[in-house]
């Protein structure tokens, strides 16, 4: 008998099993992917560590939160600085002064407000009623056209002019040549990956991999007291409220004998041509120094059944599903739900850290 049956082995169900344990507690982690790590699952190719499922970079305000995962893992001190290429032109992002500059040859940040006010004037917008109105009263049309349209588009599946407005409210927007896209006091990447980091917090604890909870339900949770379940709650009720909807992604990866493909980590393709939506060099996370080097394209796709969800479509819609199935989960006494697809909610890794810690606070 175990205490808690944890379905995945991500960081949700990773940083709650090592909660448990160290309250005593006997827990059983299953995962149907053959690999801990969950979606920072990361596998070394050719001296690199590849993220598997996309770029995951490590950042928090949160000195709780950044002090937990020192435990784990010696982060190194790379910043998220992408860029982004439409057409050939190479633009820095988050939009910063380095940015305004290359789009209309303006140095000072007054200038760059000027050309931005003189735009967003222009459009005679005053309640953005969708995404498309809510960017250009931000930014202006250059850069909306440019940098927010077709990646949006890409990234959602819909036009942007039939996505609501909340999605784009805040659009990070900076007057200083500073290119760190985030402004979190702590942020870096495992020296060696994800994979190690998630490992030492479940060691001491049983792990199942390649298990499908759903082809072993009633064997798996006789043997547990409670369960912790991190998949897709719609899943876990059999759909039986209706299908939520998420967006899936496709991943093309490559080893490539050169050094260095694009010379960043992560490069946006943010013109609605191009069929992915950015390219990820992951030797450039750790600064890498190898003879060879591995990229992965990053299709964004709609999401079916059956398919592994990556991004929960967090409209009006979807939400007001959600909550009739939180109601349900309510009436669990003996399953927790978290992570981003039990609680159908975008989390950074952060975030997640802090939710898990909390919810095992709350029942350990």
């Amino acid at each position: 008998m175990y205490d808690y049956l944890i379905v995945g082995a991500g960081l949700f169900g990773a940083v709650f099993a090592h909660e448990a344990k160290k309250k005593g507690k006997k827990c059983l982690v299953v995962d149907k992917r053959p690999h801990i790590g969950g979606n920072i699952y990361t596998e070394n190719v050719e001296g690199i560590a590849v993220h598997r499922y996309g770029a995951h970079i490590f950042h928090t305000s949160n000195k709780e939160v950044w002090d937990y995962v020192q435990q784990f893992a010696e982060f190194n001190r790379y910043t998220n600085s992408p860029v982004a290429n439409f057409h050939g032109e190479i633009y820095s992002m988050p939009f910063n002064m380095y940015t305004f500059n290359k789009m209309w040859g303006v140095v000072t940040p007054e200038e760059a407000k000027s050309k931005i006010d003189e735009q967003v004037k222009a459009s005679k917008i005053n309640n953005p009623e969708n995404l498309e109105e809510q960017a250009i009263s931000l930014v202006g049309k250059d850069i909306y056209e440019k940098l927010v349209k077709g990646y949006t588009e890409k990234q959602w599946g819909r036009k942007a002019t039939e996505l609501p407005a909340f999605i784009i409210k805040r659009l990070p927007v900076r007057f200083t040549y500073d290119n760190n896209y985030f402004n979190d006091t702590y942020q870096g990447i495992p020296i060696g990956g994800y994979t190690g980091m998630v490992g030492k917090m479940l060691e001491g604890i049983d792990v199942q991999l390649g298990v499908d909870f759903f082809k072993n339900r009633e064997e798996l949770q006789v043997q547990a007291q409670k369960t912790v379940f991190t998949g897709m709650i719609d899943e876990y009720f059999d759909y039986s409220l209706g299908e939520l909807e998420y967006r899936g992604l496709k991943f093309e990866t490559e080893l490539l004998d050169e050094k260095n493909y694009q010379g960043n980590a992560v490069v946006n393709y943010t013109d609605y041509e191009t069929p992915y939506t950015r390219i990820i060099e992951h030797k450039h996370f750790e600064f890498g120094t190898q003879p060879k080097t591995v990229i992965t394209r990053e299709y964004p796709q709609k999401w079916v059944r059956g398919e592994e969800p990556y991004y929960p479509m967090n409209d009006d819609k979807n939400n007001s599903l959600y909550e009739r199935y939180r109601e349900l989960a309510n009436r669990e006494t003996d399953v927790i739900f978290g992570g981003r697809l039990g609680q159908y909610k975008y989390y950074d890794m952060d975030d997640v850290i802090e939710a898990a810690l909390n919810c095992a606070k709350e029942h350990l």
